[in-house]
Formats: C-alpha cells, structure tokens, sequence
C-alpha cells in the first residue's frame, strides 16, 4: 500500500460519530519520544501548529502534550489552545533511549477524560515493546467511553503493525503508517483528526480541505445505496 492509498484508508476509516455543534475540542497528543524517533518528534514540533490552524473556525482545540522516554518517564503538558506554545515545549525535549510505555499513555488518557471529555487521542510511535492484550484492554476502555485513538506509524515493524491496528480498532480510532520523509503525509492525518476531534463527522464532511482525499472520504461516510 503506498502513501498516498494508505492515508485515504485512513481517512475512510474514522469512526462515524456525529455532532450537533461546533466545540472546542480535547485532543491528547502522545508521541514515543524513545531514541530512534528524534527525526520524526523535530518533524511533528514544526508541523503540529497546523492541527490548531484548521480547528481554529470550529470552536477551537485544546491540546495536551504525552511523551515517554528514558527509563519510565512519562510525562504530560497542561491543556493548550497556543500552537506556538505546544511547539515550544516539543523543541525543549530531546528523545532518550527506553521501552515503550503505550499502556501509560493510554492509562493517562482514560484519567484525563475522567476530569472532563477527550474527544480524541493520537498516537505517534514505530514500536510496541508491551503486552498487546493489556493495551487492547486499555483500548477497549476508551472505546467504551469514547474516545478514539488514531494511530499513526513510522516505519514498517509487523509486531508494532498488530498492536497499533488494533489499538485503533478497539478504541473506535483508525491506524495509518507515514513517512517521514514526506511531512504532507503526516501534515495531513494531524488536520484530519484535529477536526473531528473538534467537530465530530460533520466536520470532517463540510470542512476538510476539498482534495481528492476528501472526495473518497466523503463518498465513503455515504455509505451503501439501500
């Protein structure tokens, strides 16, 4: 599957879930920051500013920065409106040699959507050193209250592959790989999400970019003729 075919499935695949109005959204923005993601964290901290940029005429979004590194750091941000803020905090962390801790992410999320309403998480990793059961578990825990996680990939690992696909199954969420080689690709997946998670399907429908992508995705959420 090429880039480009992955990231409309993607788009095709977001979970059908309706609003009546516009909001300022809750998203949960959580990234390995482990060592071999330093490429990739610099990318996402120039980018990132975009998620707010086409949320910005819906109500707005919140966003609340999720990382772990090192030996067990796992840390999180207060909730942020400020693009350049966000951007600032990524740019003062640097990526530490560790194991995964998606099951503390995922922990942290279901505790923040307890103090008020999450409407998504995105999740941006190349690896699961965890038990995939316990993290579809957690997943199923989210979906119950839903709060989707969108999973976006770097690279090509099968085990990571497994785990993050039903992650997003599970949670109501959707999977795509990126390559970061190629910022449009995860320019992109970060827009989507940051307008659902500020005005549901709807929004996704009327306001993202009216590219051939959208078309496919709009055609999609149609459904079948009955």
């Amino acid at each position: 599957m090429d880039s480009r075919t992955a990231i409309d499935h993607f788009l095709n695949t977001i979970v059908k879930r309706p609003t009546n109005a516009p909001r300022t959204g809750r998203l949960a923005f959580a990234l390995d920051a482990t060592m071999s993601r330093q490429p990739t964290w610099d990318r996402a901290s120039h980018i990132q500013s975009d998620m707010f940029l086409a949320a910005q005429d819906l109500g707005g979004l919140l966003v609340q920065l999720i990382y772990f590194r090192g030996f067990r750091e796992c840390r999180a941000s207060g909730w942020t409106d400020n693009g350049t803020a966000l951007a600032r905090k990524m740019a003062s962390v640097t990526c530490q040699g560790g194991l995964t801790q998606i099951g503390r992410v995922l922990k942290h999320v279901q505790k923040e959507h307890h103090k008020a309403p999450v409407h998504a998480a995105i999740f941006i990793g190349d690896a699961c050193e965890e038990n995939a059961d316990e993290l579809c578990h957690l997943a199923s825990e989210l979906g119950i209250r839903h709060v989707p996680v969108f999973v976006f990939q770097e690279g090509r690992d099968p085990t990571a592959t497994i785990a993050f696909k039903e992650i997003a199954r599970l949670s109501g969420g959707a999977w795509a790989p990126f390559d970061m080689n190629s910022p449009a690709q995860l320019r992109d997946l970060l827009k989507a999400v940051a307008i659902y998670a500020t005005g549901g399907q709807q929004a996704l429908q009327d306001h993202y970019e009216n590219t051939p992508a959208r078309q496919r995705l709009l055609e999609q959420l149609k459904g079948p003729t009955p």
